[in-house]
């Protein structure tokens, strides 16, 4: 019964998010920040790394909600499951990325293993997008976002740190990821999701 209880609330959780709910993100990220950072610092064993790994993995989940499928297992699982991936991906581009330099170009071993080079552009270039967005943020929702989303703090540990009333801290985190969302989907318009 608990595991229908959980798959029940995740179902729930992911058709809020279908539908732009920012409560239900606030939701989510309280519920999975911990355990989506905890896997990527384990993985890529450097702190900045599992940031970006970890706001990468919640920016894909706000951004397409639909790609979770309760029937499938549960959102712990999946999130886990995410952070891993872009973490392991992560830690091949930056070694490939390592061992070109030594060379001064791509090694033939990679592009003969097929390493996606390809992805790996598209990638630090969603990552330089995703910094520059958030560059653009006012100081007051850049503080908020960079506490919560890059150094991995509830809104409550946000509020306290900053302190502002709890209320007022979820505000600017919904209000920053609003304004992100909106200049990253300015930015993506030539994107691979654009065709």
């Amino acid at each position: 019964m608990r595991q229908e209880t959980v798959l029940a609330d995740d179902t729930r959780l992911r058709d809020r998010l279908v539908f732009g709910d920012e409560d239900a993100f606030s939701e989510l990220y309280e519920r999975f920040s911990a355990l989506v950072y905890t896997v990527a610092v384990r993985v890529t064993r450097d702190e900045r790394a599992a940031e970006d790994v970890a706001q990468e993995v919640f920016l894909s989940v706000w951004q397409r909600p639909l790609a979770f499928d309760p029937a499938k297992g549960s959102l712990r699982g999946w999130l886990a499951m995410l952070a891993h991936r872009r973490a392991v991906d992560l830690v091949r581009r930056e070694e490939t990325h390592r061992r070109s330099t030594q060379d001064g170009k791509l090694s033939a071993e990679a592009l003969s293993r097929g390493d996606p080079v390809g992805d790996q552009v598209e990638d630090a270039d969603a990552t330089r997008r995703l910094r520059l967005a958030l560059g653009t943020l006012p100081e007051h929702l850049h503080t908020v976002i960079s506490l919560a989303y890059l150094q991995g703090r509830t809104y409550r540990e946000v509020a306290a740190e900053l302190g502002l009333p709890e209320g007022t801290a979820k505000s600017r985190l919904r209000e920053g990821l609003r304004r992100l969302t909106v200049a990253l989907s300015g930015n993506h318009a030539h994107g691979p999701e654009a065709q």
